[in-house]
């Protein structure tokens, strides 16, 4: 029995507006993760301080984190969708 793909597969013509959208949100990821990195080395006690809802600093910045990866995820899905939606479509006609 043979299992093709279930899309016919093609050139992607958006693999160099994906990949740069891809970076620059790496980048902002990491420039976020690096402010958590350098408070907890400099500043450690300042991760202990109470912030939100009771939480200290730590949690609220972990949970931060976590929640800021997850929607820039979202939104890196949505834009890659479309530049595939647009770039391809014209290769269709």
């Amino acid at each position: 029995m043979l299992h093709e793909p279930a899309a016919q597969l093609s050139k992607d013509h958006s693999i160099q507006k994906k990949a740069k959208l891809g970076i620059i949100m790496f980048i902002v990821y990491l420039v976020v993760y690096s402010g958590f990195v350098v408070i907890g080395t400099l500043w450690p006690r300042l991760l202990g301080v109470e912030s939100l809802f009771g939480q200290n600093l730590a949690v609220v910045y972990g949970m931060g984190l976590i929640i800021l990866a997850a929607v820039m995820g979202l939104i890196y899905n949505y834009f890659c969708t479309r530049y595939e939606d647009e770039m391809n479509k014209e290769e269709a006609l």
